[in-house]
């Protein structure tokens, strides 16, 4: 039993010795405490960074109404009720394409709204006051109007040059447009750094018809070329027809209502003549009896 008791203490005594020789488990403790204590640190600095960020993101993106309020600063003569409703909406879904966090502008979403404003905008009272307009609403964007008709006037130049067979080639061609639509190409084939809209969909549209590419296999071909998913292509054009129907119809309902005011207009001037000859014969004849 002593053997035993003895071996036993000598054994713990050994243990106990070896851990008061061994090193003190303070500074592995620190060591600990101070990996923790770093994590926590490098967290807060990564929290405060993207509270920044965010913070910033925000205050520099501003509101649709902001956006609204800058076209009506700039713009601030009237615009025929049929015009403006349909260009308050337009800047509403433009803004919220524009401050995407994936967008980045490209010269096909360019020539997309180019096209959308200058057909909503046909029959305009003024060319004038039309192009006005135009610079208002991309200057209310904070962007440069100048840049949106000279991008859609190089690709609407280029692709009257162009076939169904060299449009959906343009890979491998060199040139400034083949280059611009490489690059599309290339963003849109990682997520994150394209952002498709119904504006770009018009843009390819509007490539396509300029080309006199008018088979439904240019446009699949085109859009696989793109890697751009056609379906969401197909889908937005369905809707960009519908709405250049109904605004068809309203132009022409507005065109009725002004030539009937028109044409009440010159009844009331001349019924304002035929009133004022008959006053002046009846003058004469007064003037004559006496």
């Amino acid at each position: 039993m002593a053997a035993v008791s003895s071996l036993a203490f000598s054994a713990f005594g050994q243990s106990t010795d070896r851990k008061v020789t061994a090193p003190s488990p303070r500074p592995n403790f620190d060591g600990i405490r101070c990996r923790t204590s770093f994590s926590f640190t490098s967290l807060r600095v990564r929290v405060s960074k993207i509270s920044i960020r965010c913070m910033s993101a925000f205050t520099d993106v501003p509101t649709v109404a902001e956006t609204k309020s800058n076209f009506l600063n700039a713009y601030k003569r009237p615009i025929p009720s049929i015009y403006n409703t349909v260009l308050q909406e337009l800047i509403v879904q433009h803004h919220l394409m524009r401050y995407k966090k994936t967008h980045r502008y490209d010269a096909v979403f360019a020539l997309g709204f180019v096209t959308v404003f200058d057909q909503l905008m046909e029959g305009y009272p003024s060319d004038e006051d039309r192009e006005a307009i135009f610079q208002s609403y991309i200057r209310a964007l904070k962007e440069d109007p100048n840049i949106y008709r000279n991008d859609a006037k190089k690709l609407e130049e280029w692709a009257s040059a162009q076939n169904a067979s060299s449009l959906v080639s343009f890979s491998s061609r060199e040139g400034e447009v083949e280059g611009l639509l490489k690059d599309i190409a290339e963003r849109a084939s990682s997520k994150g750094s394209f952002s498709y809209s119904r504006f770009f969909a018009i843009g390819l549209f509007r490539l396509l018809e300029l080309s006199n590419a008018t088979e439904p296999t240019v446009l699949e071909q085109l859009c696989a070329a793109l890697n751009i998913n056609k379906r969401s292509v197909d889908r937005d054009l369905d809707v960009y027809r519908n709405l250049l129907s109904k605004l068809v119809q309203a132009k022409e309902l507005l065109k009725e209502y002004v030539d009937r005011e028109k044409k009440k207009r010159e009844e009331r001037v001349e019924s304002q003549k035929a009133s004022e000859a008959v006053a002046k014969c009846l003058g004469d004849y007064q003037y004559a009896g006496r």
